[in-house]
C-alpha cells in the first residue's frame, strides 16, 4: 500500500470488541458529545468547564474557534490539560484547520498559514501537498490537536457557490484530482497522529445556499457524481471520520414524512447511502447542530434524538449560539432521556460508542 499507516477497517474492530458492554449509559452517551467553549487561556471559566465536562464524562471532547486562541502557548497548556482530564478514553481535541480563509491557527500566533485547497491543487502536485498539509499536521499535533475537520471534499461544481467556490475550499469539479488531493491530507495527518474527517457529506459543492444561515435546498443541483470522493476514499481505507452536513434533498426525505429532514438527519443519507450504499461502518460526526439550517428548524432535543436516529455517531456544537457551560449536559441527559424511554435508541448509542472506541484506539 502507498500509505503504511492505514487504520484497521472499523467493521473488524468492531467486530472482535467485547460482546457486552460495562460502561453506562451516562459514559456512552457523553463520548457523542464534542462541544465548543467559551476563553482562550487554561484557567477561564469556560475552559474549566468544558474540563471539567470531560472528566465527568459529559463529554468525549472539545472543538476550537479562533476566538479561544490568543497564542501557541496558551493552546498548548489548555490542550495539555483537556487531555489530562479524561479518566479512560482519551477526549477528540478538534480543529477546523483547512487552510486558505479557514484556519483558526494563524501566522498572528506563530502558527505556519497552508494556502486554500484550490491554490493548492493548482499550484502543486499531490506529493508536494502531501509535504505541505505534513507541516500543518505536524503543527497541529505539537499544539495538543488530535482531530482536524478536514478535508473538503465537496466538488467545485457551482460558480455562485457561496460557501465552498466562494472561500476556495474545493480543489476541483473533477473527483479524481479531489481524492488525489484529499488523500494526501490523509496521508500526512495519519502520520502526524492527527485525525481527519472528509466533509461536507453528500456535497456542498453544487448549493446555492449556505447552511450556516438556513434551510439550503440542493433538490435541483445536487449530483450524485458528488458521492464519488467518498466512494473511492472509504474504498481505498482514507477515512477516519465522515462529517454530515445540513443540506436538503426532496427524493432522500421518504423516511421522514415529508419533514423536510437536512441530511443530517435523514437515514436515508446516512444509514442508506452512506453506511448501506457506500459500505461505510465508521464514525459520522455531524458538522455544527447549531447552524441556521438546523437551529431555526428543530428544537435542541429533536435536533439531537434525529441526529442519532438518522445514524451520526458524534454530535458537534460549537457552543456559540447561546454560549453556555451546560450545553455537554443538556445534550447527554437528551440522550439517556431517550433511551430510557425507547431501547431501540440505547442500541443506537452503543453501536455509536463502539464505533467511537474504535475509532479513539488509533489516537
Amino acid at each position: 500500500m502507498r500509505f503504511g499507516c492505514m487504520l484497521a477497517t472499523l467493521g473488524t474492530i468492531l467486530a472482535v470488541s467485547t460482546p457486552a458492554l460495562s460502561q453506562s449509559l451516562e459514559e456512552m452517551a457523553g463520548q457523542m458529545i464534542l462541544v465548543g467553549f467559551q476563553g482562550d487561556s487554561f484557567n477561564a471559566a469556560g475552559v474549566v468547564a468544558a474540563r471539567e465536562d470531560i472528566a465527568a464524562g459529559r463529554a468525549g471532547g472539545v472543538m476550537f474557534l479562533r476566538n479561544n486562541v490568543a497564542s501557541l502557548a496558551a493552546v498548548r497548556e489548555m490542550n495539555r490539560r483537556f487531555a489530562a482530564a479524561a479518566d479512560g478514553l482519551p477526549p477528540l481535541i478538534a480543529i477546523d484547520q483547512e487552510g486558505g480563509l479557514v484556519e483558526r491557527l494563524t501566522e498572528a500566533v506563530g502558527f505556519a498559514e497552508t494556502p486554500s485547497a484550490e491554490d493548492v491543487a493548482n499550484g502543486q502536485s499531490p506529493e508536494a501537498a502531501e509535504a505541505l498539509y505534513a507541516r500543518m499536521a505536524t503543527g497541529l499535533k505539537d499544539a495538543g490537536f488530535n482531530l482536524n475537520f478536514g478535508p473538503v471534499v465537496d466538488l467545485d461544481l457551482n460558480p455562485e457557490n457561496p460557501v465552498i467556490r466562494r472561500f476556495g475550499r474545493s480543489y476541483s469539479a473533477d473527483p479524481e484530482v479531489v481524492v488525489s488531493y484529499a488523500e494526501a491530507f490523509v496521508a500526512a495527518h495519519r502520520d502526524a497522529g492527527v485525525l481527519t474527517a472528509l466533509k461536507h457529506f453528500p456535497g456542498h459543492g453544487s448549493s446555492d445556499a449556505d447552511s450556516h444561515e438556513g434551510f439550503t435546498d440542493v433538490s435541483d443541483s445536487w449530483q450524485e457524481i458528488e458521492l464519488e470522493p467518498y466512494r473511492q476514499m472509504i474504498g481505498d481505507g482514507m477515512v477516519d471520520l465522515v462529517m454530515s452536513a445540513h443540506i436538503y434533498h426532496d427524493q432522500y426525505d421518504g423516511l421522514s414524512n415529508g419533514e423536510n429532514l437536512p441530511a443530517s438527519l435523514s437515514p436515508i443519507w446516512i444509514g442508506q447511502v452512506l453506511r448501506s450504499g457506500l459500505g461505510y461502518d465508521g464514525v459520522v460526526v455531524s458538522d455544527d447542530m447549531e447552524m441556521g439550517a438546523i437551529r431555526e428548524h428543530f428544537s435542541l432535543a429533536e435536533s439531537v434524538t434525529r441526529a442519532v436516529w438518522a445514524g451520526a455517531d458524534i454530535l458537534l456544537f460549537s457552543n456559540t449560539a447561546d454560549a453556555r457551560t451546560t450545553l455537554a449536559a443538556e445534550v447527554q441527559a437528551i440522550l439517556i432521556a431517550e433511551a430510557g424511554a425507547n431501547p431501540e435508541f440505547r442500541r443506537r448509542i452503543e453501536q455509536s460508542y463502539q464505533r467511537i472506541v474504535a475509532l479513539k484506539a488509533t489516537i
